[in-house]
């Protein structure tokens, strides 16, 4: 299987000898894995010095933990989605995955964002899903901080980028309003608490689709390895963060508060100005009816690309 020889790789080449050796396999046999590899999405390099990966690839020994963030870690070529497969390793009998595991893939078939939408990762894009198992201080994922969690980790986000602002309530765009990144969370609730939650974030690091931006147009030497190593240290910051401090950083790097919005009611949409949050991460939207607190799935930002 190709995934033997994968945790061996580095960014320093190594003959498929010495591979081999490693693998108790021939040379030839580690070439047919490593290129089996690159099938799969694994950004592998074959030269006459050997194989390695590329300084990009956000893998285990390119990534720097902190704390408990990362310090379990799986790097996949192609999956269905991360938020799947790192739900699928949770779930294993013999070595479930810890709070704060991350896995990390090249390639999603089945990625998804918010409401369902497509996750697309065909261009230069960092992809990864990070497991909490519980809340600040080990204790219970509740309610309110779950619905906090999108903001701790958008300011996570800004901060590791170190460009942008932030959306509410789970875009960070560039300068000038394109989409550099995006979050989704998914919990497995058991009544006012969670078993467990699936924070996955994806950035655009070298590339984006059409009408997107990319961080490397502001900053040309990032990596993702780099990047992931940022935003694991800064989602050990916030993640376990006061809510004050989280809503606080959260509105110094927004670019919607006092910004047209437009909110879906029953009613229908009314259009109004995004005027601040409120302690439980709601929008808080003036309408000519008067102030009104609306949800993530409501709010428009109007003039700016979804």
């Amino acid at each position: 299987m190709p995934e033997r020889l994968l945790p061996l790789l580095t960014t320093r080449p190594q003959t498929g000898d010495a591979l081999g050796a490693r693998l108790g396999v021939n040379r030839v046999t580690v070439n047919t894995l490593a290129r089996r590899l690159q099938e799969d999405g694994v950004p592998v390099q074959v030269s006459r010095a050997g194989y390695a990966l590329h300084p990009d690839a956000p893998a285990p020994a390119q990534v720097t933990p902190t704390g408990l963030m990362g310090a379990a870690h799986r790097y996949h070529g192609t999956v269905t989605s991360t938020q799947d497969a790192l739900r699928a390793w949770a779930d294993e009998a013999q070595d479930p995955a810890p709070h704060g595991a991350v896995l990390t893939a090249e390639r999603q078939t089945a990625g998804r964002g918010r409401r369902g939408r497509a996750w697309d990762t065909t261009h230069g894009t960092l992809v990864f899903s990070v497991l909490l198992r519980h809340g600040p201080g080990g204790g219970p994922l509740s309610l309110p901080h779950l619905a906090l969690l999108p903001l701790a980790a958008g300011v996570a986000l800004a901060r590791a980028a170190g460009v942008g602002g932030l959306k509410w309530p789970n875009d960070l765009l560039a300068p000038d309003r394109r989409k550099l990144a995006g979050i989704l969370l998914e919990a497995d609730l058991r009544g006012e608490e969670a078993r467990r939650a699936v924070l996955g974030i994806g950035v655009n690091v070298s590339a984006a689709p059409d009408g997107a931006a990319h961080l490397r147009e502001f900053r040309p030497d990032l990596t993702r390895a780099d990047l992931l190593t940022d935003l694991l240290r800064e989602l050990h910051t916030w993640l376990d963060a006061p809510s004050h401090d989280v809503l606080r950083a959260w509105r110094e790097a927004s670019v919607t508060l006092g910004q047209p919005v437009r909110v879906q009611t029953p009613q229908g949409p009314v259009d109004g100005t995004a005027l601040d949050l409120d302690a439980s991460g709601s929008l808080i939207v003036q309408t000519p009816a008067g102030p009104l607190a609306v949800g993530a799935g409501d709010v428009q930002l109007i003039g700016t690309l979804t």
